[in-house]
């Protein structure tokens, strides 16, 4: 008999010695004896990496990242590698170079411009172009405006997941509303993968946002084609927001989404080269989670 999907991610994460894998060890409930000690060393080398400035190779990316990877071997806001991470971030808050920064007739229309929206986290000066770049999740922004929304979005997720209470990180979640209430559609304005950077971040942002979080899993749900794809937007990235929002309606979209996994996993139970092992951790999730795990 050949091995089903999630067997196959068990496989597949067994005996590596990473993150993701230890996060997949646990999800799955055969984690290693040695993962605790594993979790401690992988932590306090990704400490050794930082600048001591608190970034990572000096790139938005990496050191927003770096605080997700720490958070999730176990550092919380008291730690002092995670605080100088969030410090360099909230530095950066409403910094030149922001989305939304600035204003023209058309953006102004849209309620893009700083007359409506405010504390975006800044990835670089807006003299310094940052598109293409590729999210953790092997989600790639080829659009300027795109990148520096979705790269802020990642630093939202990583400040609220830190406990920082700021009247500028509620700021940003109060613009993500606002700009919400123009995702009606697949096809407008804001690009669909754009949508779902949004959504992730809101559905970290707890009780007051739950109605906009709400509305968005169902227009994402509505977009969800037959054969549980999205057009136009990430797979990967569609299923790790949705998995956030912890949603019933997230939950159904998930479950039809999993044999549009189950097609692209390899028989190593990778689903391709490109976030190899992060996106294995959202396929493995999703597996679990439409199982009602």
């Amino acid at each position: 008999m050949s091995p089903t999907a999630l067997e196959r991610l068990a496989l597949y994460f067994g005996a590596l010695r990473t993150r993701p894998a230890i996060l997949a060890r646990a999800e799955l409930g055969i984690a290693d004896p040695g993962d605790a000690a594993l979790s401690d060393q992988l932590a306090r080398d990704l400490i050794a990496e930082m600048r001591p400035d608190g970034s990572v190779r000096g790139g938005a990316v990496p050191t927003i990242w770096r605080a997700h990877e720490l958070m999730d071997l176990g550092r919380t806001r008291g730690d002092v590698a995670l605080a100088r991470l969030v410090m360099w971030m909230l530095d950066r808050q409403d910094a030149p170079g922001a989305y939304g920064e600035g204003c023209d007739r058309t953006r102004h229309t849209q309620r893009i411009c700083e007359h409506y929206i405010g504390g975006f986290f800044s990835p670089a000066p807006a003299t310094e172009r940052l598109a293409p770049i590729t999210l953790p999740n092997g989600k790639a922004f080829r659009a300027e405006p795109a990148a520096r929304f979705a790269i802020s979005c990642l630093a939202l997720r990583a400040v609220l997941r830190a406990g920082v209470e700021r009247p500028a990180v509620t700021r940003h979640l109060d613009s993500l509303r606002v700009l919400a209430e123009g995702w009606t559609d697949w096809s407008g304005f804001f690009a669909a993968d754009v949508i779902i950077a949004g959504l992730h971040a809101l559905a970290l942002g707890g009780v007051p946002y739950r109605p906009t979080v709400e509305r968005l899993v169902d227009l994402v749900a509505g977009q969800q084609q037959v054969n549980g794809r999205w057009n136009g937007a990430d797979l990967f990235q569609t299923i790790e927001a949705l998995l956030a929002t912890g949603l019933p309606a997230a939950r159904r979209a998930v479950r039809h989404a999993v044999p549009a996994l189950e097609e692209r996993q390899r028989a190593d139970g990778s689903f391709g080269a490109t976030a190899q092992q992060e996106r294995a951790l959202i396929g493995l999730r999703a597996m679990r989670w439409a199982q009602g795990r």
